[in-house]
């Protein structure tokens, strides 16, 4: 799009083409960052009243109470913003923005269809595990900047558990990175297209089991239940949040729900085949429309919007599911969490990708279904020069430059 935009201005302007269109995708993935954290507020609400056997917020909004999140929000931006007299101004002002722009720069990188995507990154998979790691950074911020024991007990922690955490969550993300081979996040989505048995879930037993131990991982990164001991209001009262309220508050939880969000659609990408559903019907959709015309395109984006419909809706099941569990599972002690990634998490992870490095050399295009193959189009789709929007698969083989 900025390059077609640019075709209308002065080559000396054509950095402004550029910026109008980051300027429209960070609008449009600040509006999705602030819708999801609005929406999973309120099922938040709603998912723990059911299991509590409860009925949740009804009075606003009607009968679901909808309006839950928006009021819960004006009343956050009414309330007073204090600092701490003990406390750093500058570090306790900054702590909260910096987890939030950690939050959503991982946005960037995620694509949400074969082709959409902010920022299109031949190391996606590497990009967002490693600005998503800052996101601690906050956390430790404002738990020192608070002049609190109590904060700064729940930034260790946080600290503890999120920087160990990573490593077998970065061991998990090898094996599907090592078996696509590529760090695309389009890439890996894309050669998951076709059926659910090309998932790569499915490909072998130790990717399945790969997949569990990443959930664990995801669970644990996020400081979600059972592992949320940074947030531990029975020890730390509420821990490195302990002295923020209104409007900074608000910041952390949002960055908390962004990054739920978008682990989860990396674990849909890597793992659950990404945009593509169980059953191909956007393909099919592609190879019935004609080579070219408006009723291809009008395929092409069919297509995409079913892929994007698919993709939100996995990353809504696992948010979900980590609502679930933090109803359902008691919180575990800092030693258990420690124990539980260094004795169990890590030596599987590894185990894991052994075995998948065997079974991936012994069997390189699997036993029963064979690997989705690059295509013309699906190289297109992942070369930033070439403009084809989805995934076509074609017979033959290709030569050096796509062409079969």
């Amino acid at each position: 799009m900025a390059e077609y935009l640019a075709e209308f201005l002065d080559p000396s302007w054509s950095w402004l083409a550029y910026a109008a269109v980051a300027v429209v995708q960070s609008a449009l993935l600040l509006g999705l960052l602030a819708m999801a954290a609005a929406t999973f507020t309120w099922a938040e609400r709603k998912v723990s009243a059911r299991i509590q056997d409860r009925l949740g917020p009804t009075r606003t909004g009607c009968r679901f109470g909808w309006l839950q999140s928006p009021a819960d929000g004006l009343k956050l931006l009414s309330k007073e913003d204090f600092i701490p007299s003990f406390g750093d101004p500058v570090l306790f002002r900054l702590a909260p923005y910096v987890s939030f722009c950690a939050a959503f720069c991982t946005f960037l990188a995620l694509p949400f269809a074969n082709g959409w995507v902010a920022l299109h990154l031949n190391i996606g998979v590497f990009f967002i595990l490693a600005v998503g790691g800052i996101e601690v950074f906050g956390a430790i911020l404002g738990g020192y900047a608070s002049g609190s024991k109590w904060s700064l007990y729940g930034a260790m922690r946080e600290a503890a558990q999120v920087i160990s955490y990573e490593i077998p969550l970065a061991l998990c993300a090898v094996i599907p990175v090592m078996i696509a081979g590529s760090m695309d996040l389009v890439d890996i989505g894309s050669r998951q297209s076709g059926w659910f048995v090309h998932w790569y879930l499915l490909h072998d037993p130790f990717t399945f089991v790969t997949f569990w131990i990443f959930l664990v991982c995801v669970v644990a990164g996020a400081n979600r239940a059972p592992f949320d001991l940074p947030e531990a209001e029975s020890e730390l009262v509420a821990g490195f949040l302990t002295e923020y309220s209104g409007f900074r508050w608000s910041i952390f939880f949002m960055a908390e729900y962004g990054s739920m969000f978008v682990l989860s659609g990396l674990a849909a990408i890597l793992f659950l085949g990404g945009w593509n559903g169980p059953v191909p019907i956007g393909q099919w959709l592609v190879d019935l429309a004609p080579e070219s015309g408006i009723f291809s395109v009008g395929a092409v984006f069919v297509a995409n919007l079913l892929g994007l419909c698919n993709f939100i809706f996995k990353c809504t099941v696992g948010v979900v599911f980590m609502m679930w569990l933090r109803w359902t599972l008691p919180r575990l002690r800092i030693d258990q969490v420690m124990t539980t990634c260094l004795k169990y998490c890590v030596p599987l992870a590894c185990a894991m990708f052994v075995g998948a490095m065997l079974w991936q050399y012994t069997f390189p295009n699997g036993i029963v279904f064979p690997a989705v193959q690059p295509t013309v189009e699906h190289r297109r789709a992942i070369d930033p020069d070439e403009s084809v929007a989805y995934h076509r698969q074609t017979d033959g083989p290709l030569d050096a430059k796509g062409g079969r």
